[in-house]
Formats: C-alpha cells, sequence, structure tokens
C-alpha cells in the first residue's frame, strides 16, 4: 500500500507508491540527456572565451583574474560571466539622495492595487571546466576542491550586495534538468527578495528550541536511508523525498553559509558531491539532474543544505493541483541501490 509522508518539519507531503515502481535500469536515459554540441560549436569551451560576455571572474592556478574589455584571460579553470539572457540584471546607480531607497515593498492584492517593484540582481554562469564534456564525477581532488572555492567566492561576492537578500547556486545538468548548453556548467541569480520556501523553514526553526536540521541530521545517520558520510557531512536519501533517489548532503557542524565554510570543509564538501555522483552513474547512467544550495547569510540559526534531483518523474496535473509529490522509489531503496555502488 502506497504512504503518505510529512515533511520533517513543514507542513508538507509526498506520497511514495512503490508498486508504480521501476528497477534503477529502467530509469537510465528514460529522462533523456542533453543535445551535444560539438566543442568548437560551444561558446563555454576553453578558446572561446570571446564568445561569452566578459568574465566578471576567471580563476586561473589558484588566482583570480577578470577579462578587461577585448582582452580575455586564456588557459583557465574556472570562468565566471553574466547570462546572456538573464533572469534578472543589475540596474544602474541612482544618483545620490539624501534618503535611502525603501526596501522593495512585498507584493499584495488588493481588488486593482497590483504592486511590483524593478526585477533586479544579478545572474552568472560558472563554467566548471574549460574541456567540453567533463563532468563533475570525473574531476580530481584539485578540480573539485576548486569549484567548490568558486562557489563560496560567487556567493559571498554577491551577498556583499546591499540590495541582496539571496543567492540562488544551483546547476542543471541535462535537457531534461534545464540546461540549454551540454558544457558543465552552474549558475547563480542574486536576488532581492528571500524565497518563500526559505522564510517558511525559518518560521519554523525559530520556533524551536533545537535547529531541526540538526536533529534529522542524527536520526538520518542511523537509518537505512544513510548513503554516504566522510568526516563533515552526512548524504541520505530523505524521508519525505519529492522524486525518486532525491539525495541531501548535510554538514555535521551546524553552519548556515558556504562563506563560512573552512577550506577543509569546502574540500569534503566537493568529495562526498563527487562520491554521491558517481553514485549516480552507476546505477542510473547518464541521468539528468539538479543540485540546489540552500543557505542563508547572516542568518545562523539556518543550517545549509545541499540537494540532488534526477530528473526520472514529471511534475503533473497532481502535483501542481495539490503541492504533494508522488515518488515511485522509496527513499529506503534508493539508499539501497546508491550505497552499493560505491
Amino acid at each position: 500500500m502506497s504512504e503518505i509522508r510529512k515533511h520533517y518539519f513543514l507542513p508538507e507531503y509526498c506520497i511514495i507508491a512503490e508498486e508504480r515502481a521501476k528497477r534503477p535500469s529502467d530509469f537510465t536515459g528514460a529522462a533523456g540527456g542533453s543535445e551535444k554540441s560539438a566543442p568548437e560549436s560551444c561558446v563555454f569551451c576553453g578558446g572561446n572565451e570571446e564568445k561569452t560576455p566578459p568574465a566578471t571572474a576567471v580563476y586561473k592556478n589558484g588566482e583570480v583574474f577578470a577579462d578587461t574589455g577585448e582582452n580575455r584571460v586564456r588557459d583557465w579553470d574556472f570562468r565566471c560571466f553574466p547570462n546572456l539572457y538573464p533572469a534578472l540584471s543589475p540596474v544602474p546607480s541612482p544618483a545620490p539622495s539624501p534618503a535611502p531607497s525603501p526596501a522593495p515593498p512585498s507584493p499584495r492584492f488588493h481588488g486593482k492595487d497590483l504592486e511590483v517593484f524593478p526585477g533586479s540582481g544579478f545572474h552568472e554562469v560558472i563554467v566548471e571546466s574549460p574541456v567540453h564534456g567533463k563532468n563533475l564525477k570525473d574531476f580530481s581532488d584539485t578540480e573539485i576542491s576548486g569549484l567548490m572555492r568558486v562557489y563560496k567566492d560567487r556567493v559571498c561576492h554577491y551577498a556583499a550586495h546591499e540590495k541582496i537578500l539571496y543567492v540562488s547556486l544551483f546547476k542543471n545538468s541535462g535537457k531534461a534538468a534545464g540546461a540549454s548548453q551540454d558544457h558543465p556548467h552552474s549558475q547563480l541569480i542574486a536576488l532581492p527578495v528571500c524565497p518563500p520556501v526559505l522564510e517558511k523553514e525559518l518560521e519554523v526553526i525559530r520556533e524551536g528550541e533545537k535547529c531541526p536540521y540538526c536533529v534529522l541530521l542524527e536520526t538520518e545517520k542511523a537509518s537505512s536511508r544513510l548513503i554516504h558520510e566522510n568526516n563533515k557531512f552526512v548524504a541520505f536519501a530523505p524521508y519525505y523525498s519529492i522524486g525518486p533517489f532525491e539525495v541531501w548532503i548535510l554538514p555535521k557542524e551546524h553552519i548556515s553559509f558556504l562563506g563560512d565554510f573552512s577550506p577543509e570543509l569546502l574540500f569534503s564538501l566537493g568529495e562526498i558531491l563527487r562520491t554521491v555522483l558517481r553514485s549516480y552513474a552507476k546505477v542510473l547512467g547518464n541521468m539528468p539532474y539538479n543540485h540546489m544550495f540552500y543557505q542563508l547569510f547572516e542568518t545562523p540559526e539556518y543550517h545549509l543544505n545541499l540537494r540532488l534531483l534526477p530528473r526520472i518523474s514529471t511534475t503533473a496535473g497532481f502535483e501542481l493541483n495539490t503541492g504533494i509529490y508522488i515518488n515511485t522509489v522509496s527513499p529506503e531503496k534508493a539508499a539501497s541501490y546508491l550505497r552499493g555502488a560505491k
């Protein structure tokens, strides 16, 4: 019989419907990959730097540079530049005024009184390698820890902007996961608002005596849903999973923001992320997926977490109508497959 499971600490639900389940091999290739482009035509490849906007940060041999005018930095390790088709764009700084600008209003609806405020912010692409088709699961220790450093640097860079309240850091891998380019890359969108899902979590967190993430971390470390663990992080299939083979990664230390990570923490984060991706590849093949950081700066109550979701199932009418997701692979079964794929 199916189960209706409640989120760890939010009033949200999922349905575990294993009678509709498939074997992991049945998922392989089901969602399709991204359309492949040739390296010579890929604008993200090393050597094609003029085909993108000038880079705001270029990492090369441990140092950070930026493109200047028509001069582009070559032979780089990681490259960050504004998205050519941004969801949000920066607005020019206004002339100095005697009074500070008010915070953007919250949208509200009162009859015909609809409110809107400028969609100002930043949207950046983080190219993870100059090599076409190189995936995170194949990164060396130096490469994966280097990418985590880039993540930290870029999040901190945009969090320092006065009008920015949240920095969304995520990766779309594969066409079904929303990637328009198959060259490995991540994205960052800096917002002038805090997402409601984070506000809702924070409200619950502040009402309790203990951090609910710290509590669930101890529970999952001892459960059948544990997948991998290193000295700093735990990866598990969450009890409340919105899709097959969803994985959460949590630091064992209560820490809210990538900006507070030490080099050791960054390496351990990259190490366990790479391990999960290698398990995905062995069990699911070249499956499109998303990974998403949930974090808040200047909010020590929050507990940073990284979530991965293979794009196996489709969000359809029931999910859109109810906000309740149907998951055909129990997290316990998903964890057993992924644990065995080391």
